[in-house]
């Protein structure tokens, strides 16, 4: 497997496309955003500029440009318009503020994701599993996206607030979905429509916010006059140095945020995870014979997270080939160098984890599912940013690994009982939208893994 990092050989001329010829593609990259980049990367290699008039767009297909980007001068780049438009939903929270703001909610959030928080949330993903298992059945047929969101959100529901409230559970996960599928929907019109246009997405999207809204204030209320043991409590006692706290509108903001990230990834990891062994009986063999000879029919916990090597290979392999953060974008708050090109005030920034992670330069046969690849020292020779499927930099996920022990856990508890049949002739097709998810969920036949 490759072992090295190429040196990369930059153009002196950005090559890139100006006029006309940028808007059409501008129009091309909103339809078809991963087909696009796949053509760009293909086309001009490691960095390419679409030009309309003063507005210029940088795509950078080299993980040296786009560390640079996240972590060398992160501090020269801010969201750009793209995450802006969430602020309707998200407000201020951690995926969406800049520079002083970002820095104090993150120093406030991090007590809430110690290792010996997230060894307590494991119990509730754990119970929450053990929950959807019992309601399955040998034979049938199941959506395996909606299944993996709807007990993602009841986790991460449960997490936040410490209750188990089911049906507010399925109720935010409905909502969330709404709001999921406006973005998509503007992000198709080449253009982004406002959300106070009354289209059916935005008129359904705006309900689900004012639901949420709702929901998240009440029980942020009811929290601060009687604490529990969950994560927005937390965030409640949680103050600076000179003993300030989040107020009420940057507790929703937050909330929001978690409830959108603590289950929107975990969910479309596990559902592209689960098709994968699906389409490779040999992987989902080897990967229940480690679950079942590490649990040995019992139910797992956190300490049988070391034991689980493979599980773990398995989902980084899926997160290579299927990330749920498939791009990310920025834009440039002040004049910058970024390898040899300079980069105006303004200028907007896009790379994608889809090209990147399967570099041919950095992957043997990147399209292949392979989680033995990460069996050695793989991960330590990689160029930084040649795999970041939760980011990098000091803006990387902060619920990182809260979201790798949650997926663990699992698939795991999933494998141990269940191989999975892919339903005949169905259409599987991307939805890249904010994350990357199945457009039309994936219908799966369930079985028993007894060995």
């Amino acid at each position: 497997m490759t072992t090295s990092t190429p040196t990369p050989t930059y153009p002196n001329e950005v090559p890139g496309i100006n006029g006309l010829s940028a808007v059409w593609q501008l129009i091309q990259f909103s339809r078809k955003p991963i087909e696009f980049s796949i053509k760009s990367a293909k086309e001009y290699g490691d960095v390419e500029r679409i030009s309309i008039g003063s507005t210029h767009i940088y795509i950078f297909h080299h993980p040296d440009l786009i560390s640079e980007v996240l972590s060398k001068k992160n501090q020269h780049f801010i969201k750009d318009i793209s995450y802006r438009s969430l602020k309707g939903f998200l407000g201020n929270g951690l995926l969406l503020s800049d520079g002083e703001l970002w820095q104090r909610h993150r120093r406030l959030m991090q007590p809430a994701f110690t290792q010996d928080k997230i060894s307590a949330y494991a119990a509730t993903a754990i119970e929450s599993t053990v929950e959807m298992l019992n309601t399955w059945k040998n034979g049938e047929v199941r959506d395996i996206h909606q299944e993996m969101s709807q007990l993602t959100v009841k986790v991460i529901t449960k997490v936040l607030f410490g209750v188990d409230v089911t049906q507010v559970a399925l109720e935010i996960g409905d909502a969330l979905e709404a709001i999921m599928l406006q973005s998509y929907h503007r992000g198709q019109t080449s253009f982004l429509v406002p959300t106070w246009i009354p289209t059916p997405s935005n008129l359904r999207a705006n309900q689900a916010i004012k639901y949420l809204n709702k929901i998240v204030v009440s029980i942020i209320e009811e929290r601060r006059h009687s604490p529990q043991d969950d994560l927005l409590s937390s965030l409640l006692s949680t103050q600076d140095e000179d003993g300030n706290q989040l107020s009420m509108d940057e507790l929703r903001d937050e909330v929001m945020t978690l409830l959108l990230a603590g289950h929107e990834t975990t969910a479309n990891s596990l559902t592209w995870t689960l098709m994968l062994l699906a389409q490779n009986p040999v992987v989902a063999t080897k990967l229940t014979l480690e679950t079942q000879s590490v649990l040995k029919g019992r139910e797992p916990d956190i300490t049988d997270l070391p034991l689980l090597p493979y599980t773990e290979m398995v989902l980084k392999e899926s997160m290579r080939l299927y990330p749920s953060a498939w791009a990310l974008t920025r834009e440039v708050a002040q004049d910058c160098m970024i390898g040899p090109y300079l980069l105006e005030k303004g200028t907007s920034v896009y790379f994608s984890q889809w090209i990147v992670h399967r570099d041919a330069r950095f992957f043997d046969n990147p399209e292949k599912f392979s989680p033995e690849r990460w069996m050695g020292e793989l991960e330590l020779n990689l160029p930084r940013c040649a795999y970041f499927p939760f980011g990098a930099g000091p803006r990387s996920c902060i619920g990182k690994a809260f979201s790798m022990m949650e997926a663990t856990l699992i698939l795991a508890m999933i494998s141990k009982q269940h191989y999975f049949k892919l339903v005949p002739d169905q259409s599987i097709e991307l939805l890249p939208s904010i994350t990357l998810r199945p457009k039309h969920g994936i219908k799966m036949i369930l079985e028993s893994s007894n060995l």
